[in-house]
């Protein structure tokens, strides 16, 4: 019986944590119902271990558990899967900040771990729920506080029989756990680590896991039955280098677009890292939000279960004007709708692709929230339906571009939302009124070239404006141009565009459309 944690407990307990979880993972997989009944809880909780253990024995050996703790919850947090990955990474986070301030870590220090563990976990979740694994993380360490001895065993104990009561509680405080008469999964993947750590501190405790409960259905080779799940279809989770302060904008935005909300941080850093884990309907806003915030990768999209799927075959949907972009977008197979529709319109361009999967490419700011609408009512009927926030037909036609069927959907949208994001746009118009720009002043009639919704070149003459936004876009780097002209295009105006960019950009690839837009004299992609 050890009278302080060392770094070898702690490697034993990462070590019997893991073991307990791929002998029961099976067991909880089938528990999990809630937040939706994905079925994955124990795999990921698996998961997310084997990158904590693997993340432990990379590093230097070290005497105390402060050192060990912290690569320990690192790996965890970089390798977290699925809501309850993620919350776990959390608590142990919790524990390795409260490990490192201590001089040594006995009864008193473990109990004052798992309040930090339990008020980062409660923290990280936008929208905490009783009757999950932070009821379970709460009675645990509020039991351990009670203990007034500062015998480490004691206290360990004291943590995982509070888990274990608890997690039997869960059922009486979330009632879809009651209807399928089963416990929380998190829950008791967390009770599997917290018998690993009595185990790692007294070698005599009996093995993590062994521990039951009479709960039916909890355990049996039986997946439960369960009623209607939530609206939300996929997983979406992801790493994100970013600032605190962008991280809290990114919250505000996911709470709004999903639920089951997950933000947790590494601590260190310049910028830290997050993991960000949410369930959605709409895939395309989630990424656009994490690149809006910082630099997300590892991007990893699951379909949850439960989540009606339709037929095989899919589809795509594209707002357009001007017979040269409609015939374009049919070419490559999409259903094209006027610009500016109506939910109703979207919904039969859906409707018409007769796709059980369909993505929707908007192509302007102000049609972005019908195509939310109008994916919203089309996921009632069963068609899988994701947004693709294109703000151009440039980005849309890139999005399309990389299309691939052999792909699962979901990392399809992912990749098209990719190709549109990394396509900077512009376009010629005219200005309808007097205005003030970031360009200067500009007068009804001048022909404004923008860049990504921004006005950068203002002037009177097409070809001279369309150069000059070329040459302002090209500037920032590209290998890909394409253009799209518009119905007014005046003749030669491609040949003096052509001429242009091989001039004065020799190695960049041109592909030049007559799109026959109104409004738009011309359209411009730099990929």
């Amino acid at each position: 019986m050890l009278d302080t944690l060392d770094a070898a407990a702690v490697r034993r307990w990462c070590d019997g944590g893991l073991a307990a979880l791929r002998a029961h993972q099976r067991e909880i997989d089938e528990l999990n119902v809630y937040p939706v009944p994905d079925g994955d809880t124990g795999t990921n909780l698996v998961l997310t271990l084997t990158a904590a253990q693997q993340a432990l024995t990379s590093g230097l050996e070290e005497p105390g558990p402060g050192g060990p703790m912290r690569r320990m919850a690192r790996g965890a947090l970089l390798g977290a899967r699925g809501n309850s990955g993620v919350i776990v990474s959390q608590i142990l986070r919790g524990m390795a900040d409260s490990f490192t301030a201590a001089v040594a870590v006995r009864g008193g220090e473990l109990a004052r771990a798992l309040r930090t563990a339990t008020d980062a976990a409660y923290a990280a979740v936008a929208r905490p729920v009783e009757g999950t694994v932070l009821s379970v993380v709460a009675a645990a360490a509020e039991a351990a506080g009670r203990i007034s001895s500062d015998s480490l065993l004691t206290v360990a104990r004291a943590a995982a029989g509070a888990a274990t009561e608890a997690l039997a509680r869960t059922p009486q405080q979330l009632p879809v756990l009651a209807r399928a008469g089963v416990v929380d999964a998190g829950g008791r993947g967390l009770c599997l680590l917290l018998d690993a750590l009595v185990a790692a501190v007294d070698t005599e405790a009996a093995p993590a896991g062994d521990k039951d409960l009479e709960n039916p259905g909890w355990g049996t080779d039986t997946a439960p039955v369960i009623g209607p799940v939530g609206p939300h279809g996929y997983e979406v989770q992801f790493l994100l280098d970013a600032t605190d302060s962008a991280v809290e904008r990114l919250r505000v935005t996911l709470a709004g677009l999903g639920d089951s909300l997950v933000v947790v941080g590494t601590g260190d850093g310049d910028p830290p890292t997050w993991n960000v884990h949410v369930h959605v309907t709409e895939i395309g806003p989630v990424i656009e939000a994490g690149v809006g915030a910082g630099r997300p990768y590892r991007i990893s999209v699951t379909p949850l279960e439960g989540h009606r799927p339709g037929a095989d075959r899919r589809g795509a949907v594209v707002v357009a004007d001007g017979d040269g972009l409609t015939a374009l977008f049919e070419a490559e197979g999409a259903v094209v709708v006027d610009r500016n529709p109506s939910t109703a319109e979207m919904l039969a361009a859906v409707t018409a692709t007769g796709a059980g999967s369909v993505v929707l490419l908007p192509n302007d700011a102000n049609t972005h929230a019908v195509a939310v609408s109008a994916a919203r009512e089309a996921e009632t009927t069963g068609v899988r339906v994701s947004v693709v926030p294109t703000r151009s037909p440039v980005q849309a036609l890139a999005a399309l571009a990389v299309r691939d069927g052999q792909r699962p959907f979901a990392d399809d949208v992912i990749a098209m939302a990719e190709a549109a994001g990394a396509c900077r746009s512009g376009e010629v118009c005219t200005a309808q009124r007097d205005a003030l720009t970031v360009a200067g002043p500009c007068h009804a009639g001048e022909l404004l070239g923008l860049v990504d919704g921004e006005v950068h070149v203002i002037g009177g003459d097409l070809a001279e404006v369309s150069r000059r936004l070329l040459d302002r876009m090209l500037g920032g780097g590209g290998e890909l141009v394409t253009l799209v002209l518009g119905a007014d295009a005046p003749p030669g105006f491609e040949e003096e565009l052509r001429g242009h960019v091989h001039r004065t950009w020799p190695f960049i690839e041109l592909q030049c459309y007559a799109g026959g837009q109104p409004r738009y004299h011309l359209l411009a992609g730099v990929e």
